[in-house]
């Protein structure tokens, strides 16, 4: 469970953006915080009832869904990359990849994730944390800093399980089309 409150206290990113259109993006901000065990992360997306394919509960029902995410690479070979897919509901699609594309959705974040989700009238609410010493093993924090990706998937319709994502990006990846699996699409994340 996620012990900590007072978010108004933390700073908050929210220069997201749609990178692959025209039009302003809805609101999207994130926040994190560390102790010496955890990140512990918060994303607030605005816009109204988010759309979320519930036919089942398996982790790929996820990919149909509005959803936030958050990408981990080690460097810009990314190879490997990991990847937290989380819905409006708190269920997580995690995988491991390989540029480009190289999927192995069977693969498991190697700890329990902490996912607390909540629905409100303009925007919904997704809080996490996670192990500073999974991010270790993984090799993931260099220099007290995490090379990290941050994005939404805002679904605008869904019709069974096909869902029209429109995505926006804390960084633009400067791609043509929409496409966070690329390195461009990475910022930083200090552990100050």
């Amino acid at each position: 469970m996620i012990d900590f409150t007072s978010w108004e206290k933390v700073t908050k990113l929210d220069d997201f953006s749609y990178p692959w259109q025209s039009e302003k993006s809805p609101v999207t901000s994130f926040s994190a915080y560390y102790d010496e065990n955890h990140i512990y992360f918060r994303f607030v997306a605005y816009g109204s009832k988010p759309l979320v394919y519930i036919e089942d509960n398996s982790k790929l029902a996820v990919m149909h869904s509005e959803r936030v995410e958050i990408f981990f690479r080690r460097d810009q070979k990314m190879s490997p990359y990991y990847c937290l897919e989380m819905d409006p509901h708190g269920r997580v699609l995690d995988y491991r990849a390989n540029l480009y594309r190289k999927f192995d959705r069977d693969w498991q974040w190697p700890e329990s994730l902490s996912i607390k989700s909540k629905i409100n009238e303009e925007n919904y609410t997704v809080e996490g944390k996670i192990s500073l010493s999974i991010l270790n093993e993984l090799g993931l924090i260099n220099n007290n800093n995490i090379q990290i990706g941050l994005f939404r998937g805002h679904c605008t319709k869904l019709v069974g399980k096909v869902a029209l994502l429109k995505w926006i990006s804390w960084v633009d990846s400067k791609t043509q089309d929409a496409d966070f699996h690329v390195p461009s699409a990475f910022g930083i994340l200090k552990l100050c």
